[in-house]
């Protein structure tokens, strides 16, 4: 989205990308030693050591650890605390879960990293001191990454959520959450429908695709449920910022919303929801659901599809490129519903009709028979008025990924820019 090297550089992969993405499987689930059909939560089993904290080189303020001699070093690079009871939690618990599920490997993380050139930094020091895998988990950090990868061509470096690789040493990793906001849609539909005020709320982070499109996941399965409702959207341009967190939640609430949604780090819309006497939705985390005002959590599990690259790496037949999962490799999860768990007060008193809906999908999703793609068929209108889908016609991997300017050939002209019907917020 930045610039013409940028513009070129996804012009020459757009052919790629259409091949490698754009089919209903895009690439074979992470190999593991024991691939999970339903995963209810983050693995317990811990590793005999935690993941390397400790200091030895200090890099823009931050410290960068050492690896262990013998071993194969995989380092993780978090935009937030590793206890941030969301995103960066999530990332973290999978790197315990490589640290106990592999053998022979030395795991390290980095938190608090900001985009931009500070992570350059971070990435070219790690690789400097000899980490074999590289995980880069926030969507900035991917210009930095590409350039660092060039550079260092005997690691592997793993980018989340962007849109770019260069295919050998350098890949993109992201999984289909659209699957588990849009169940979480109907929820939140279904209750502000039972409660009398058909109003829900979206604390948007950064206006990229990835955003657009959850936000779009989210009024599509809300319509479903309650055809008048609408969302509004609130931009807080932060990916982890407890204070910004609180207030946006509390703006939506405030202009009428009875249920919000939010595409940030920290469970604070479901805090500020308790007081208000309202529903929050939180992400990222199994663990982010934890008051009687959270009416579920549309959650990632990321170990075992990290174990699955660590493996294929270390075999030598990991091919980085463009990876994208969905629901059936057990790394997608909607608190509440998964196998072991017990629904949301919010929840278990909505219509029965609702929850058997949103139960049945679910189960197609985890047996591979519903997907990102059936998600995004149409018929779909914009908020405008305007078809963004005809009845039967699905988007494209490169619609989800991409907006106009990004020079792709997307298969509707807007890509990912356009908000969905139901939406009253304006594109950024």
């Amino acid at each position: 989205m930045r610039n013409k090297i940028l513009h070129l550089t996804f012009l020459a992969m757009a052919f790629m990308l259409i091949v490698s993405a754009c089919g209903p499987k895009t690439t074979e689930p992470p190999v593991v030693t024991e691939p999970p059909v339903v995963v209810t939560e983050a693995p317990t089993v811990a590793p005999t050591e935690a993941p390397t904290e400790a200091p030895t080189e200090a890099v823009g303020g931050l410290q960068i650890p050492e690896v262990e001699s013998g071993k194969f070093n995989v380092g993780m690079v978090l935009i937030g605390p590793h206890d941030d009871g969301g995103w960066s939690q999530a990332h973290y618990e999978g790197l315990l879960y490589v640290e106990a599920n592999v053998p022979n490997v030395h795991t390290a993380y980095i938190e608090n990293v900001p985009e931009g050139a500070d992570s350059e930094q971070i990435f070219r020091s790690l690789a400097r001191k000899g980490f074999d895998l590289i995980l880069g988990t926030s969507f900035g950090y991917m210009d930095p990454m590409e350039t660092v990868a060039g550079e260092f061509p005997d690691a592997m470096f793993i980018h989340l959520t962007g849109i770019k690789s260069n295919m050998t040493n350098f890949g993109n990793l992201m999984g289909a959450m659209e699957d588990m906001k849009y169940l979480a849609g109907m929820l939140a539909g279904a209750r502000a429908k039972a409660d009398g005020n058909p109003k829900l709320g979206y604390m948007a982070t950064f206006p990229i695709p990835e955003e657009i499109r959850l936000g779009n996941a989210i009024a599509l399965g809300m319509k479903k449920t309650c055809p008048e409702c609408t969302m509004d959207v609130r931009w807080i341009n932060t990916w982890h910022d407890p204070i910004i967190e609180k207030e946006a939640a509390a703006s939506l609430f405030d202009a009428g919303a009875q249920v919000v949604f939010t595409g940030a780090d920290t469970p604070a819309v479901a805090d500020v929801a308790q007081e208000k006497g309202k529903w929050g939705v939180t992400y990222d985390w199994y663990g982010s659901c934890k008051v009687d005002a959270c009416l579920t959590a549309p959650y990632w599990v990321w170990g075992p599809i990290y174990a699955g690259i660590a493996e294929k790496v270390i075999a030598g037949t990991y091919v980085p490129g463009w990876e994208y999962f969905d629901a059936e490799t057990g790394a997608l999860g909607l608190y509440g519903f998964m196998e072991g768990q017990t629904m949301q007060p919010g929840v278990v008193n909505l219509d029965p009709a609702v929850i058997t809906m949103v139960q049945d999908i679910l189960a197609q999703m985890l047996a591979g028979e519903f997907n990102r793609f059936d998600v995004f068929t149409g018929p779909i209108n914009d908020n405008q008025g305007n078809v963004v889908l005809p009845a039967g016609q699905s988007l494209e991997q490169v619609d989800l990924d991409a907006f106009p300017e990004y020079g792709l050939p997307c298969s509707i002209p807007v890509c990912m820019k356009w908000w969905a019907e139901g939406i009253t917020a304006e594109l950024p």
